[in-house]
């Protein structure tokens, strides 16, 4: 028996449906293939201080000699923000050198709350290398202590460590940078004391 032109009329209707309701359905998201080399991580405390120092800064340089001389002083400016969703905070500064010219400089700073440890490289208009610090594991939750780090095992350079931490209720940034000397002797080489722009009122 020959099925009847409304039979088939029925069965093409339903195979129409079917088909376009395979066409609207949502198509599974790819899997992050990435994760299973490199697992997505989530900001830690760390992170938290970070965010705390963001935003637009004056910024006083002092920097003290070696051969004991007078300190000199050079004044700036510096912004600060969290990138990639949160997870580095970017600082840029300028600093007004007393001959009339300007040098640049550029900090990223980053928190691993797997080994507690944070980590910064830094890169300026005055040299062809970059900085690298990195801190032991401890924090305090305030404080941001890093020790110079080298890629080269062969030239550890200096034994130099730097302390920043926020003072005034957020108001004060200060970086303190020393020279380790024998017998573990800490020599101040650089103090940048930045103090947060106040908002102008609209």
């Amino acid at each position: 028996m020959r099925p009847s032109k409304l039979t088939s009329v029925f069965v093409l209707a339903v195979i129409t449906t079917s088909v376009t309701a395979l066409a609207q359905a949502p198509k599974p998201k790819p899997a992050d293939a990435q994760s299973s080399y490199e697992p997505r991580a989530t900001a830690g405390a760390g992170q938290v201080l970070l965010a705390q120092f963001a935003g637009d800064w004056d910024v006083v340089k002092t920097f003290y000699p070696s051969n004991g001389g007078a300190p000199v002083v050079t004044k700036g400016t510096c912004r600060q923000v969290m990138v990639q969703d949160g997870h580095f905070l970017q600082s840029d500064f300028t600093f007004f050198e007393r001959d009339g010219k300007k040098s640049t400089g550029v900090g990223i700073s980053g928190f691993d709350a797997k080994t507690n440890r944070f980590t910064t490289v830094w890169y300026d208009s005055r040299q062809t290398t970059f900085s690298i610090r990195q801190s032991d594991g401890t924090f305090d939750g305030k404080e941001i202590v890093l020790y110079a780090t080298s890629l080269d095992p062969d030239r550890p350079g200096r034994r130099t460590v730097a302390r920043a931490h926020l003072e005034d209720n957020g108001r004060v940034l200060l970086h303190r940078h020393f020279l380790i000397e024998e017998g573990g002797k800490e020599r101040m080489m650089i103090e940048l004391r930045m103090t947060r722009k106040v908002a102008a009122k609209r």
